[in-house]
């Protein structure tokens, strides 16, 4: 009986090797992201739902000020009334839930939930943004040791 030779090169084998890597890290690379595509979460202003650039139908986030004198509580003390304003366009929104406590009016704002046919933002969560200019302490020190050109040290 003879012995059946093998006529595949090392090069070849290397290349089969790479392709196979490849076509693997393709492959989870493919699961990851269709596994991320239902709670990737988008983030628009109350101008681009009103241009419809949001999503219909499914989950995501808006975000702007508290229009003041908008916030209007019913009689079952957790469901909620507001209005989102980016100062162009204004998004009313009902939530049900305890809101956080720095929510207030003419402050900043993000809601996460859908836009129903009624056209008021139904949310799920809402989540208060803390003031632009607010700093923690270990960064508001080294900021100010940097404009005197000293040596900056963060942390104790």
């Amino acid at each position: 009986m003879r012995k059946k030779r093998n006529n595949v090169k090392p090069r070849q084998k290397k290349l089969m090797f790479i392709i196979i890597g490849v076509a693997l890290v393709a492959a989870a690379v493919g699961l990851v992201l269709f596994a991320l595509k239902n709670n990737v979460s988008l983030y628009f202003t109350p101008t681009q739902v009103y241009n419809k650039e949001a999503p219909q139908g499914r989950n995501f986030r808006i975000g702007g000020l508290v229009e003041a004198g908008s916030v209007k509580r019913e009689n079952d003390g957790l469901t909620v009334h507001f209005t989102i304003t980016d100062t162009a366009r204004s998004m009313p929104v009902v939530y049900k839930g305890i809101l956080p406590d720095l929510f207030k009016e003419g402050k900043g704002v993000v809601a996460q939930g859908k836009l129903e046919a009624d056209n008021v933002f139904h949310a799920e969560e809402v989540l208060a943004k803390h003031d632009e200019n607010y700093m923690p302490p270990e960064a508001t020190h080294a900021v100010e040791q940097a404009q005197k050109g000293q040596n900056v040290r963060v942390g104790k």
